[in-house]
């Protein structure tokens, strides 16, 4: 095991590869927890206005998110491509601005379709059966929500772009910044206090559009008026075509995208077959799966600064260097998986109760529920934090194809598969379906770290270590 590597002209041990990727680390994972209290906040004020608003904007919110979700994995390709270039050290300025520059493009592009799926919503929900009222609120929510996507993902390109730059502090910065805006418009365009207009549902909306402006123009001013990023110069020539990295951040792009739009999909099949079973599954199911969702953004944010670490030495074609920044990242990825699984174990009960209401506890069935999904949670957990590790020290490779081949088999033929065969065939009901979840995430964290172990041999890595 490489216990060194080579960088910027020094010989660096192992304890400062690991010091690197925390400090990189840390800022997203705070980041990731910033970005996810948008959304909570947006719930919990509407849950306080009016319970069918809720229900009405988490309909419209789940076609949404999952549109979203496609865009942002096309984008999240130019953080390998940053990293990459910061590593060749052959003209990075520029290159690193052809990325962003293009990545802007592209956000351009692809949201051009997606706003006009969105702001068809009440046909879509029709189409799939949902009932006339909610799906035309779920509409006009969705209408007014659709032009903060834009914005969003100009800001997601910035911050990509500064975490690749191993800056990340400044992404989270401007993400609590929003945050606080977010809290304030939501209460004064959903209550509307003094001279404000009550607007409720559209005020929620209207709040989440301008909070994502915020976080576009903060990222703006951060990029641009900084002296570490000011000499990049992001927005010269901005209009000027560059259609092979355009092509190119597509290409790798695209793959992320169906990666994480299978990943999203497949827990909202999840909540379906929920719903197949009885009301108190699918409210235990939310609550784990939220306890779940709110610890992955720990590993989730070690993935991200594994893709930056590996493309790193991937562009300065250093081998021990990407084994070793790959090792560090799988290490730190497991520990804090196995941390978490180890807190869903001990204390279940007092998780659960942070979303029931006071005095439910043990003997409610949604409550005893909750905590039964909660233990399989755990081994959700490990399995998610190893593959959301996987893919992302194969993005610094820049290998995302067989990645999303690996997703779609993992989620939708072993997941669905063992979910659907242990809740309905062999009675399991919801544990049998979190079972399914956390094979088919086993099954994908197993083939992309095999691929990950097979680097070379498979191709992705063909250079030579550097003479010592």
């Amino acid at each position: 095991m490489a216990t060194r590597i080579a960088l910027d002209g020094h010989r660096t041990p192992l304890r400062a590869e690991i010091r690197a990727t925390l400090a990189l680390a840390l800022p997203l994972i705070l980041g990731n927890f910033a970005q996810n209290a948008i959304n909570t906040t947006d719930i919990i004020m509407l849950g306080r206005y009016d319970v069918n608003a809720l229900a009405a904007s988490a309909l419209g919110v789940n076609l949404y998110f999952a549109l979203v979700m496609f865009a942002v994995g096309v984008v999240m390709a130019a953080s390998p491509l940053i990293a990459a270039a910061r590593g060749k050290r052959i003209h990075p300025v520029r290159d690193s601005r052809r990325t962003v520059r293009q990545a802007i493009w592209l956000s351009i592009m692809i949201s051009v379709p997606i706003w006009l799926i969105i702001w068809n919503t009440e046909a879509v929900m029709l189409l799939f059966g949902q009932e006339a009222r909610i799906s035309a609120e779920a509409a006009s929510y969705n209408r007014f929500a659709m032009w903060g996507m834009l914005p969003f993902l100009i800001f997601l390109v910035l911050r990509l772009y500064v975490s690749a730059l191993e800056r990340p502090i400044w992404g989270v910065i401007v993400t609590v910044i929003g945050v606080g805006f977010n809290i304030v418009a939501d209460w004064l365009l959903i209550f509307g206090p003094g001279p404000f207009p009550e607007l409720g549902l559209e005020g929620a909306a209207i709040a989440s559009v301008m909070s994502n402006i915020v976080l576009m123009l903060g990222m703006i001013i951060v990029t641009t008026g900084l002296k570490p990023f000011r000499r990049y110069r992001l927005f010269a020539n901005f209009w000027r075509s560059d259609w092979p990295r355009l092509w190119h951040i597509t290409k790798l792009g695209v793959p992320i995208a169906i990666m994480l739009t299978l990943e999203v999909t497949i827990f909202s099949a999840a909540i379906f077959l929920m719903g197949l079973i009885d009301r108190d599954s699918v409210a235990a199911h939310a609550i784990a799966l939220q306890i779940a969702a709110f610890a992955f953004m720990i590993p989730l944010g070690l993935s991200q600064a594994a893709t930056v670490r590996v493309g790193f030495y991937y562009g300065r074609e250093d081998r021990d260097g990407i084994r070793l920044a790959g090792q560090v990242a799988y290490g730190l990825g497991v520990g804090a998986a196995m941390l978490l699984a180890l807190i869903m174990i001990v204390v279940p009960g007092p998780l659960v109760s942070l979303f029931m209401e006071e005095g439910v506890g043990p003997g409610s069935r949604v409550f005893d529920l909750a905590v039964s999904f909660l233990f399989i949670a755990a081994m959700f957990q490990l399995a998610d934090g190893v593959q959301a590790v996987g893919a992302g020290v194969l993005r610094g490779l820049q290998d995302t194809r067989w990645p999303m081949l690996f997703a779609g088999f993992g989620y939708w033929v072993v997941g669905i598969g063992v979910a659907v065969g242990l809740g309905f065939y062999a009675g399991m009901d919801g544990i049998g379906i979190w079972i399914g979840l956390a094979a088919g995430l086993g099954v994908a964290a197993v083939l992309l770290t095999a691929r990950w172990m097979m680097r070379e041999r498979i191709g992705l890595v063909e250079y030579t270590p550097r003479a010592e």
